[in-house]
């Protein structure tokens, strides 16, 4: 099988989904011009909107919405991220291959939290030209870079077709929180979601019972809920296990991150009775 250059290809994966994660909005002309940059070269490309509302330049926003979403989708599903602050300079332009998916767009940690998740992956530089959009912009390659490589990605091309694999992919911190000495875990929030819900790294691998305390910017969580309405209708801070898989501290029809005034990146301290960490093959 060829593709449109006549590079020989894999198997097709014309009908998989491309999704786009990206920073720029919806008010300008730049996700429309990504989209038709991949429909030009996959005129059959399904094209899926996972967001374009990550806040400009927030590399680890991106990262936890990306990990949040990916495996809602099909083996083949190829992901364009482009949250790039680093554009136009040395920073590398990468294809990750995990989970039977691919991951498109630039080494800066975007992709760190799919890193950490799956076991058994590969990344690739890409540095194969002909791939691209030409000219290539300096300031926007998710149009001349990232959105080429997908498209051509969902027509068959081999990921070692666009350059060499590598070893050294930028990461962001471990998503793995911290077992200490007297048996507490120390963790940190790593999301705040728009109901003010506050994410932590706090995993399925913590047990976490009814006699677990969290503690966070001077403040004791001591309540744990199955779901957001449960027990008395008051105002309280309660932790709960969210749909991403992390311990998440919430608080009914309010929001926790205003209430704790806390922020991306604050440590969370958990502390159970019986204490102890689970055998497991994935933490997260």
């Amino acid at each position: 099988m060829k593709n449109r250059r006549g590079s020989s290809t894999i198997n097709s994966r014309a009908t998989a989904p491309i999704t786009l994660l990206t920073d720029f909005g919806t008010a300008d002309y730049y996700v429309g011009a990504v989209k038709g940059v991949v429909l030009s070269i996959n005129h059959s490309a399904t094209i899926v909107d996972l967001t374009h509302d990550i806040p400009p330049q927030d590399i680890e926003a991106g990262a936890f919405v990306l990990l949040g979403s990916y495996r809602s989708f099909p083996k083949g599903a190829i992901h364009v991220a482009v949250v790039d602050p680093g554009v136009g300079s040395a920073r590398r332009p990468i294809i990750v291959s995990a989970r039977g998916q691919f991951f498109v767009g630039p080494d800066n940690g975007l992709f760190s939290y799919v890193l950490d998740r799956e076991v058994d992956y590969r990344v690739f530089q890409v540095v194969e030209q002909q791939y691209f959009h030409q000219p290539v912009s300096t300031t926007f390659h998710g149009r001349d870079v990232f959105g080429p490589v997908a498209a051509e990605l969902s027509n068959g091309v081999s990921p070692d077709s666009f350059g060499p694999q590598i070893k050294d992919a930028v990461r962001l911190p471990s998503l793995k929180p911290k077992v200490l000495k007297n048996g507490k875990v120390k963790g940190r929030i790593i999301h705040i979601d728009r109901f003010g819900n506050c994410v932590t790294n706090i995993d399925s691998g913590v047990e976490v019972n009814q006699t677990t305390t969290l503690r966070v910017n001077g403040n004791t969580i001591e309540s744990v809920q199955e779901f957001y309405s449960e027990g008395k209708k008051r105002i309280k801070l309660f932790a709960i296990w969210g749909s991403a898989g992390f311990l998440e501290i919430s608080a009914q029809n309010r929001s926790a991150a205003k209430m704790l005034k806390a922020k991306r990146g604050d440590e969370v301290v958990v502390e159970t009775k019986t204490a102890k960490r689970r055998s497991s093959n994935d933490t997260l």
